[in-house]
């Protein structure tokens, strides 16, 4: 019988702080988790590690430090309010360093099976402090490789020499990450000088949380300039200060500048910071994605920032604002550049206190005919019934709308009405809708289940954190009972359930075809339920890939079940 394995996701906060790690996947043969002892599951969590979420997927077995993790799309465990992540995909043959016991990927990347071109080699090492011994083994591969990426490997200025020089050596490199090492002022410098080679083709450079301050940004127009090729340029968690963005903004303008996505998300910007970024959005022509999130910019920063905006050439696709001391007044504001940025698939406003007002005021721009807005979050932004009515307006007329996020709004039942009416209607073709934390009860799940029995298009419905109740469940799986429906990813964590519900979800586990994903974490089911979602777990019928039953307890009867289960459909992940 096989053992269970896993890795873990570390959950959002509000602004995308790691917070905690729930689980992720189910990867047989990936990285060992301690299994449970006595009655207790789920298994211990790892210790937190440094970071931010963007940094990634950590390597939770020390004896894997070379695990590489292809992550598509956004990060966001159970406890965030940002949309789902992509479970985590395994690829490419193993392979060791000369000398070492310790595996590593090498990975073959967006190489076509009967194309005659070598493939990319990535080097990615996470979570692993370097012995001097590593450190040597590794050096000759840093100089070969196309893609590095270092991140939380205890590096500081003392490494980065090394770094430098080897980056020098290497003409192939294409992508740096050195994410969450202290490098500091010196370190950063010292492999920046590394990168302005004239043989230095790199595209994306990460130096989130390396200790970059504002003392170390004047190499940065230089560097800037000297690469044309660079595309990405990750500067988040760093105390970088308004003056050492006014550095930045120097290479920005930089003509032999063509950097395409920048991301300053946690920097101490203020208001003094939107001039000289404004003056980037005039000036360029190639930024399509700017991140700013979590920065005190205030009602004058973003206004001057979105002056910029209304004046800029770039066709921008992404603008996040998350955090950023937004005020009604901005969305205003917003709602010019929303209507006139027909590239814009993208706007983050989430965590800013917008209120009705401010909804009200977004809304023309949203309506508008140049609108073309893909994904829109607007979560913990104030807005009650008033607001969720004018943003129905919108799902019910713009047919480009894909993803809405309304978590942690104080929106009701009566807002769940509102907001089924419109996914009912034609014009709506929204695909993943984010309703958790908004205080609403079993009556809204009729709404929920007479929407669903009729709506083709909604595949992601997030209902957690919401108190529901075993009422409130059993209607949500009468409903998706009935044939036709479609929708494939549901949560409902933290919603009051108790065992006495289970039986209708086993039910609907075999009736279903098209749910693919099922969250249950969080709520208080024992032996009694988690047994009868066994039972159907355990048919042929059952079509459900991936079952969350994060901070759920059972007894070692359960998890010999469970182990049995996952050996006989490995094609199902139950992750706990």
């Amino acid at each position: 019988m096989p053992a269970r394995w896993g890795c873990v996701l570390p959950s959002c906060s509000r602004r995308g702080e790691v917070t905690d790690w729930g689980p992720c996947a189910l990867l047989a043969g990936v990285c060992t988790l301690s299994g449970p002892t006595g009655a207790t599951s789920p298994r211990p969590p790892p210790p937190v590690l440094a970071g931010k979420a963007e940094a990634g997927l950590r390597a939770v077995s020390a004896g894997l430090p070379f695990l590489r993790w292809e992550v598509p799309g956004r990060l966001g465990g159970e406890s965030g309010l940002c949309p789902r992540s992509h479970v985590p995909q395994l690829c490419g043959p193993w392979q060791s360093l000369p000398g070492s016991p310790l595996p590593f990927l090498l990975l073959e990347a967006d190489v076509d099976k009967g194309s005659t071109s070598p493939p990319t080699m990535k080097l990615d090492i996470q979570c692993e402090q370097l012995s001097d011994a590593r450190w040597t083994e590794l050096l000759p591969l840093i100089q070969q490789y196309e893609v590095v990426r270092l991140d939380d490997c205890g590096l500081t200025e003392v490494r980065c020499k090394d770094i430098g020089s080897a980056l020098r050596a290497n003409p192939s490199l294409t992508e740096l990450s050195l994410r969450t090492n202290e490098l500091g002022d010196g370190g950063v410098h010292l492999v920046l000088q590394g990168l302005q080679s004239p043989t230095c083709k790199i595209q994306k450079l990460s130096l989130q949380n390396c200790c970059l301050t504002e003392a170390g940004c004047g190499v940065l127009p230089g560097v800037l300039r000297s690469l044309p090729t660079l595309q990405e340029l990750h500067l988040s968690d760093n105390p970088l200060g308004d003056a050492g963005l006014q550095l930045l903004c120097e290479g920005l303008l930089d003509p032999q500048c063509h950097l395409e996505k920048l991301h300053l998300e946690y920097c101490n910007l203020t208001a003094a910071a939107c001039e000289p970024l404004a003056a980037v959005l005039r000036a360029t022509r190639d930024l399509k994605e700017l991140v700013v999130s979590n920065n005190d910019m205030g009602e004058a920063g973003i206004r001057e920032l979105c002056r910029g905006l209304a004046d800029s050439a770039c066709q921008l696709e992404t603008l996040k604002l998350e955090n950023c001391g937004l005020t009604p007044a901005n969305c205003k504001d917003l709602c010019g550049i929303v209507a006139s940025q027909a590239s814009l698939n993208e706007l983050d406003l989430g965590s800013n206190p917008l209120g009705d007002a401010g909804i009200a005021e977004l809304c023309p721009g949203l309506l508008s005919p140049g609108s073309q807005l893909k994904t829109l979050w607007l979560w913990e932004c104030d807005i009650t019934a008033s607001g969720c009515r004018d943003l129905c307006r919108i799902l019910q007329a713009k047919e480009t709308l894909k993803e809405l996020s309304l978590a942690g709004n104080s929106l009701g039942d009566e807002s769940a009405r509102l907001l089924c009416d419109s996914l009912l209607q034609p014009g709506c073709q929204l695909e993943s809708l984010w309703v958790k934390s908004c205080n609403l009860t079993a009556a809204c799940c009729h709404h929920f289940g007479s929407m669903l029995t009729q709506n083709k298009r909604l595949l992601e419905l997030q209902l957690s954190s919401n108190q529901l109740g075993d009422s409130g469940v059993q209607a949500l799986c009468q409903a998706l009972g009935q044939p036709g429906t479609t929708l494939r990813v549901l949560w409902l964590g933290d919603c009051d359930v108790t065992d006495g519900a289970c039986g209708g979800l086993a039910s609907l586990l075999l009736t279903n075809r098209s749910l693919r994903e099922l969250d249950l974490s969080n709520n208080g089911l024992g032996d009694p339920g988690v047994l009868q979602l066994l039972g159907s777990l355990e048919q042929s019928g059952c079509a459900l890939e991936q079952l969350v039953l994060y901070d759920i307890y059972w007894t070692e009867v359960v998890e010999e079940r469970l182990r049995a289960l996952e050996g006989s459909k490995p094609g199902l992940r139950i992750i706990s």
